[in-house]
């Protein structure tokens, strides 16, 4: 297994301005990371320029993640919010190509929130409709979409590794993977080992999060990691793994109030970072 080891932006700064992009990636490569993935929320002030220069200064690669909002939904009805949200995708998948990435996930098929109520059948089609249009313009950069499918209370599209297999079959593209995360897992699967042995067998198991139960540090929740890396093993999975945490220390705009970061879960990110390394590597270099 060749893994790609990854770390989440947002496990060291809320923003993205040059100074805090250069501490950022400073930091992801001395704590022995590959990758460090992107939270362009809000692509049209995000300076791919600048962050294709500070990639290639410290030796890393990119992908990049977010989550569309009520006004950007792609999954409402409304042909005016479609229409935002897929220029909005447009942009973040422009940014991954003029970083030198070749991934972007996340929760790109629907707002990122509590919805009142179930799917539309017309929703579900406008966010189908939409992965495939995406993915189509991603191909032509050699760019994969990770599907991340996520706990009940911040989507209504995708809940689980058979929903989200269901929802690729659809959609129909060769590019369009499964993005499992550990953290919505660990509320919505059954079983890890099943969850990500169907993924592979579906020949869509393409991106990994690893995220504790609390969003904390790993190891400290309930996860169950010996099954999880296990399974990772026996399917030979040689994708990128990206730690992901989230603490009111760091606080985005946006997204720490989306993903309800109320508390600090740490305060000491270096070593957060460093101690979650070891962790993953710890479980899946066997």
């Amino acid at each position: 297994m060749s893994i790609t080891y990854g770390v989440h932006a947002l496990v060291w700064t809320g923003g993205w301005s040059e100074r805090e992009a250069r501490a950022a990636l400073e930091a992801t490569a001395e704590a022995g990371y590959d990758l460090v993935e992107l939270a362009p929320i809000d692509p049209s002030g995000f300076d791919a320029a600048m962050t294709a220069r500070l990639l290639a200064e410290h030796g890393l690669r990119a992908s990049a993640s977010l989550g569309l909002d009520e006004s950007t939904d792609v999954s409402s009805e409304d042909p005016e919010v479609v229409a935002r949200g897929r220029e909005r995708l447009g942009q973040a998948l422009r940014i991954v190509r003029d970083v030198g990435g070749d991934t972007l996930c996340g929760v790109i098929y629907s707002k990122l929130g509590k919805y009142a109520g179930p799917a539309t059948e017309r929703g579900r089609e406008n966010s189908r409709e939409t992965i495939a249009r995406l993915a189509d313009e991603a191909a032509a950069s050699g760019i994969v979409l990770g599907i991340e499918f996520c706990n009940r209370y911040e989507t209504n599209i995708v809940n689980t590794v058979a929903e989200t297999l269901d929802y690729i079959a659809a959609v129909d593209r060769p590019n369009v993977v499964v993005h499992v995360d550990t953290y919505h897992m660990n509320i919505e699967e059954r079983s890890f080992r099943e969850a990500v042995h169907a993924a592979a067998a579906a020949g869509r198991l393409g991106y990994v999060h690893v995220g504790e139960s609390h969003r904390g540090a790993l190891g400290t929740g309930t996860v169950p990691w010996e099954e999880f890396f296990t399974a990772l093993r026996d399917v030979g999975y040689d994708g990128t793994v990206t730690f992901e945490s989230f603490s009111s220390r760091v606080v985005h705009p946006t997204l720490s109030n989306s993903l309800a970061i109320w508390r600090d879960l740490w305060s000491d990110n270096r070593a957060l970072a460093r101690d979650a390394l070891a962790f993953v590597k710890a479980g899946l270099e066997r």
